[in-house]
């Protein structure tokens, strides 16, 4: 590709995304998908020193652990990140306290609808928000109440997922929500796909598992190399076996701890009906499998039992790089497919 063409991709490029990096105030409107004890100070920083959105991701924090972590980010980099947080949080209060007093600019809120006087404090307190919407009504809903943009993520991605691939949910809401910058997240790797939402009228995308072998990121070697010898079938859902005893969806890497989930919830249901346990301590049982296995996976490299949450687009993460090089490969791919790979600019 010539000197001009790029020039003309990179020129079709920013004002294809124009709104999304006029709202995220930053060079290219990818933001970086909140992975809890993946999503910290250091690849939070390094998305945003490289032109893209850093979001911390709260997870469980408490409210000090956040303010460390948020003023931890902040030497690393002067541009603008933001911090998700969980809705569900029993201190989300304060939590958002702590980001107002921070000065974040950007609050994302997941995990559950959000309530309104939640909305108006963060934006009371100078901070936009951004919530995620799975389905058109509660898009428009969250815009009615004053949100300040969404993020529509499909199946595809890695982590707690809803039951829409995101190639539908976009051709379902990108069309009738205009009034605020919608984001498209879920099976995303390369910049074409970015270029087919961006046309389709996204503000920006959100990408999660193709940052987790930045170099900058902290994850486990192990956790890191499970990711790059994967392929897009490896990144399996969760198994519920009795609509009874229900299983929130996550998708993560096949391993024998999946395989083991499904064992162990056959053994606890089998315990339930011989009358050795209750229906609720059998259904918690069920949901205590997990608890901590994300961390374990991460942190300490168990990728056999831990949950190696991943999205489908693992396939395509294929070596650990730096941050600044998969964004500027991502920005590429997406320059020269706005030139017809080659041609001119297409609008």
């Amino acid at each position: 590709m010539s000197d001009d063409r790029m020039q003309e991709g990179a020129r079709a490029l920013h004002e294809a995304w124009a709104r999304g990096c006029e709202f995220l105030g930053t060079e290219y409107a990818i933001l970086g998908g909140a992975m809890s004890w993946v999503s910290e100070r250091n690849l939070v920083a390094a998305i945003s020193n490289a032109g893209g959105f850093g979001v911390i991701a709260c997870g469980a924090m408490t409210p000090d652990l956040l303010d460390t972590e948020i003023k931890a980010t902040r030497e690393l980099t002067s541009k603008p990140f933001g911090v998700n947080l969980i809705t569900m949080h029993p201190d989300l209060d304060k939590l958002v306290d702590v980001c107002l007093d921070n000065k974040v600019g950007h609050v994302v809120l997941a995990g559950g609808l959000p309530s309104k006087e939640t909305i108006l404090k963060i934006k009371e307190g100078g901070a936009k928000t951004v919530c995620f919407a799975p389905i058109l009504a509660l898009a428009k809903k969250l815009v009615r109440i004053g949100v300040d943009a969404l993020v529509i993520e499909g199946m595809e991605a890695g982590g707690h997922i809803g039951p829409v691939a995101t190639s539908v949910l976009a051709q379902e809401i990108l069309p009738h929500i205009t009034d605020v910058p919608v984001f498209v997240a879920g099976g995303i790797g390369r910049g074409e796909a970015i270029v087919n939402y961006l046309n389709m009228g996204a503000a920006g995308v959100q990408l999660g598992t193709r940052f987790v072998c930045a170099t900058e990121c902290i994850a486990h070697p192990n956790f890191k190399k499970a990711f790059i010898r994967a392929s897009a079938r490896d990144a399996v859902t969760t198994v519920q076996v009795d609509p009874a005893f229900p299983v929130i969806p996550v998708r993560a890497l096949d391993n024998a701890g999946g395989r083991k989930f499904i064992e162990t919830q056959h053994e606890v249901i089998a315990r339930y009906k011989s009358g050795e346990l209750e229906l609720e301590a059998a259904q918690l049982e069920i949901e205590h499998y997990w608890a901590g296995a994300l961390r374990r996976a991460v942190m300490d490299g168990d990728v056999e039992f831990g949950s190696v949450m991943a999205g489908q687009s693992v396939g395509m993460v294929k070596k650990e790089q730096s941050t600044e090089e998969i964004i500027q490969e991502l920005v590429e791919q997406a320059s020269e497919a706005l030139t017809g790979r080659g041609g001119k600019a297409v609008t």
